[in-house]
């Protein structure tokens, strides 16, 4: 779909002889050191004209391989550098084929293709039969399967390659491409060749060995057209997407579809100096904003914005869609720093024009509720925001094809809610059909695939499954490592993910490898004072926190404090965060006064951006309830935690994560205060949440688990104790004994056996397939005795 639609812009652009010579030093770079390509490319521009484009195309030098390449990966650079020769190239093969169209149309033929395929390819080539294969460069093919055959056979000199020969049944009547039999204008005159122009589709037929080689395939294909109506009608909605006044419109548009900004930006600037209409000069102004916000350049972007705006301002009427657009686009700027009073408020202006003048399914209806959802989720206001994304994908299913982009951008921002929401297993279902969408219709290196994947591995992360977790991010960073710079800000903040992971797992020398090198990135590719600096910076102070080296804690958080404070409003949300994580570090070190000082600073911004019941000001109350608890001023430790559930329970549903939080910190204080009653009623509200909003082997759920344990024994109730013990073991997939924190609980639950009076049978039921796989020398020297083992009649298994 994309090639097609690249194609056609293409060939919509005028070309002059300048082009022809900016690909000169473009070639001449790609080409440094190869002399013999060199000669030929410095001649390219005088020669060009002397000879045709087949000629160029067969004759062996740089442009075949340089431009079917470019073609086969993508590689969009080339593509706009080569765009005369495409056209060139095609234009002829076109020509061709009218000429010799009165021999061909009657007939079915047969050519012949011999190439390598990878063996990971050949495999995807093998499930896909029945299906269709679009080669998307320029298909060289011939009449000769002997020909064909030798260059298959080449292949073989790769042992990770599969020699193939394609056998190509054409079909005229199935034309979708030009092809022309070429031997009259080719550098080479005798192979019988017939060039296929761009985009050609086949269906994949039969596969079958040749000679008995299991490294040489023969596989049949079929000119086929696409009739799949769901690839038609995206394309065609791709079309509309893409649409401009000229060629190089188009082809800017497009390069914001792929991502490609800095190119984009190129286009865009370049047609500044070609207008003097307003309104065309005001589209501009909207599209260099739009790549300056995907480039994360703000301040860029809200100028440009703005010049926008001014222009429509003058010579548009009040209510017309391109102000609803310019309103709509400077919200996501404020949106993007962080001012969501601001963003929400141009939010509601766009929408309110888009609902005077727009039918009730037109997309930017859905492109206006889907911001407004964003910024309340940011807000807090999570069943708000949960109502205009739903709005917003109805539309989309209403007016777009069921496999659009848009739609994955939809069920991505509700998955996103419902995690907020702690429904997990909502948000991974809308997640996955997100990613479903993409899949289908994006190319494999697509940004939002990788945004996609890093959605789920932060789902992943959020629910404690740090394997899942560190297995999404790494799709996400490959995506980065293929499409972008080595120093792109993205990279790092993949890099930063990751180290997230093994910060969680206690892996903090691996977390700290991750953060430094995000931050190498950050320093080299962004200013000094840019916030992402500063997350870096703070993850890495979390870790050495954990670490215990609470010096080095509390310099990346006085650095992240630093450069955030330089870069953002005196009253940014995330100024916010660095105050509590410096907080959080005097806590540990038993200063509170810093830290209810760094506390009570977070509390006062949130206060001031945050809505009343925000669970991040539930957060900051439950952390300085703790602070109490480790002064042991109980009674005020209470009433912060009660202050933070009064919250949670207000702005979050009854089973999300948060809430087992919270009453656990309160069930902690009671237990401290000897208020065992009031410590067991809230230890069990949590477990209760936590069993049905994690996943089994969650770390929280342990926790409960051990809290109330811990608890029962301080009661004095062994019995209960070890009851608590046996659910534990019970809820999850497999005791383990591996973890010392596991061997540990098992042998002081084993101590409850001997307590158990009333039930000793049941009790050591349970405890025999626990203790077979416990090494004898994992057990302290009480359990090691020989009486132990002969009451429990039972054998350890011997290091």
């Amino acid at each position: 779909m994309y090639t097609q639609i690249l194609k056609e812009i293409i060939f919509e652009i005028t070309y002059n002889e300048q082009s022809i010579k900016d690909l000169v030093p473009y070639c001449l770079e790609q080409y440094t050191g190869n002399e013999n390509e060199i000669q030929i490319i410095e001649g390219f521009e005088k020669n060009y004209r002397k000879n045709s484009p087949i000629w160029w195309y067969t004759y062996p030098c740089f442009i075949h391989s340089m431009l079917n390449r470019a073609l086969r990966t993508h590689e969009v650079d080339t593509i706009i550098k080569m765009g005369f020769f495409i056209q060139d190239l095609h234009r002829q093969i076109e020509q061709l084929h009218k000429e010799q169209s009165n021999d061909q149309q009657k007939r079915s033929f047969i050519v012949y293709r011999g190439q390598g395929l990878s063996k990971e390819d050949f495999q995807k080539l093998i499930k896909a039969k029945g299906g269709l294969m679009s080669f998307n460069n320029f298909l060289s093919t011939s009449k000769k399967r002997k020909v064909s055959l030798e260059f298959s056979q080449d292949a073989l000199n790769n042992i990770d390659v599969i020699g193939i020969l394609f056998k190509m049944i054409i079909e005229p009547s199935n034309l979708s491409t030009p092809f022309a039999l070429i031997d009259g204008v080719s550098y080479f005159t005798s192979e019988q060749e017939i060039l296929f122009s761009m985009h050609t589709v086949f269906r994949i037929g039969e596969i079958k060995q040749i000679d008995d080689n299991d490294r040489l395939y023969q596989v049949e294909l079929k000119l086929a057209s696409i009739k799949n109506q769901q690839i038609i009608a995206l394309t065609e909605r791709m079309r509309e997407e893409t649409r401009g006044s000229t060629g190089w419109h188009r082809l800017g548009m497009f390069l914001i579809k792929l991502g490609k900004f800095d190119k984009a930006e190129q286009v865009y600037k370049a047609l500044f100096g070609l207008t003097t209409d307003d309104k065309e000069q005001a589209l501009l102004y909207h599209q260099l904003g739009l790549i300056k916000r995907n480039q994360g350049d703000y301040e860029e972007a809200l100028s440009s914005y703005e010049k926008a705006l001014e222009v429509y301002q003058k010579i548009l009427p009040e209510d017309h869609p391109d102000l609803a657009t310019s309103y709509n686009n400077i919200g996501q700027v404020y949106h993007n720093i962080g001012q969501y009073s601001k963003a929400l408020s141009f939010y509601q202006k766009s929408l309110e024009i888009y609902q005077k003048t727009l039918p009730s399914n037109h997309s930017s209806l859905a492109i206006s509720y889907n911001n407004i959802g964003l910024v309340q989720t940011y807000m807090g206001n999570y069943s708000k925001a949960l109502e205009s994304h739903q709005q917003a994908l109805e539309i989309e299913q209403d007016s777009l094809p069921s496999n659009h982009p848009y739609l994955a951008i939809s069920y991505n921002n509700i998955g996103l809610v419902y995690k907020n929401m702690g429904d997990y297993s909502k948000a991974l279902e809308s997640h996955e059909k997100a990613l479903e969408i993409e899949q289908k219709t994006l190319p494999s290196n697509h940004p939002s695939l990788a945004t996609s994947y890093n959605n789920i591995g932060l789902l992943y992360d959020n629910m404690g499954d740090y394997s899942k977790a560190l297995e999404f991010y790494e799709k996400t960073l490959v995506i980065y490592q293929k499409t972008l710079p080595s120093y792109h800000p993205n990279l790092a903040t993949s890099y930063n993910n990751i180290g997230s992971v093994y910060t969680n797992l206690g892996e903090y020398a691996k977390a700290l490898l991750f953060y430094e090198k995000a931050l190498e990135i950050e320093e080299k590719a962004l200013p000094s004072d840019h916030p992402n600096l500063a997350t870096s910076h703070s993850n890495m102070g979390i870790v050495y926190n954990n670490m215990g080296d609470y010096s080095k804690a509390l310099e990346s958080h006085e650095k992240a404090l630093e450069i955030q404070q330089q870069s953002l409003p005196s009253g940014h949300r995330i100024l916010a965060t660095s105050y509590n994580n410096l907080g959080s570090v005097y806590d540990t070190m038993g200063k509170y006064t810093e830290a209810l000082l760094y506390y009570e600073k977070t509390l006062e911004i949130e206060r001031i951006t945050l809505p009343p019941n925000h669970p991040d000001l539930a957060t900051t109350f439950n952390n300085i309830g703790l602070l109490y608890d480790n002064k042991k001023e109980y009674d005020t430790a209470l009433s912060y935690h009660k202050k933070a559930l009064e919250i949670y329970e207000k702005a979050l549903p009854p089973n999300h994560p948060d809430l087992a939080n919270s009453y656990n910190s309160i069930a902690s204080t009671y237990e401290k205060m000897k208020d065992y009653t009031e410590a067991l009623s809230f230890y069990k509200k949590a477990l209760e949440i936590r069993k049905q909003s994690l996943p089994s082997n969650h770390p929280d759920l342990a926790t409960s688990y051990s809290n109330l344990w811990q608890l029962y024994q301080a009661m004095g109730d062994n019995r209960q104790a070890f009851l608590i013990y046996q659910q534990s073991l019970e809820t999850r997939e497999k005791p383990t004994t591996s973890d010392r924190s596991d061997v540990a609980q098992t042998y002081n639950a084993i101590e409850q056996v001997f307590e158990n009076k009333e039930e000793p049978s049941k009790t050591l039921s349970f405890i025999k397939p626990i203790i077979k796989n416990i090494r004898i020398s994992q057990l302290p020297k009480q359990f090691r005795m020989k009486n132990f083992r002969m009451k429990l009649r039972l054998k350890t298994k011997k290091t």
